[in-house]
């Protein structure tokens, strides 16, 4: 464990006394598609004046994501990435990414 994560003492002269650490984030299970509601949205902020296609709202593991984000940036034929529970799609792909989440299950709006 890290000396960052102790709560509430920075050191102490006893031998037998035994730190608390913070507890780390629970581990979220990803929920099946059909449980998911997806938001796919077009954003220009903070990008230089570039579209890409947002997709917030997924819950579930960050290797599930990455694999979502993977299938729909190989369907569209672009690049982009997956960071902070969001896939960013280089390009206007709303409809196209809408069409493939609802085909995998998953709730669109």
């Amino acid at each position: 464990m890290s000396k960052k994560n102790r709560i509430g003492v920075v050191y102490s002269t006893n031998p037998d006394f035994n730190y608390e650490y913070e507890d780390e984030e629970p581990v979220v299970d990803t929920l099946p598609p059909q449980q998911q509601k997806l938001y796919v949205t077009l954003d220009r902020k903070q990008r230089g004046g570039k579209q890409v296609t947002l997709v917030t709202g997924f819950v579930g593991t960050d290797d599930d994501l990455a694999a979502l984000g993977k299938m729909l940036k190989t369907k569209c034929g672009v690049g982009g990435n997956t960071k902070d529970g969001e896939i960013l799609i280089q390009g206007d792909f709303r409809e196209k990414v809408k069409v493939l989440l609802l085909a995998e299950g998953y709730k669109v709006k």
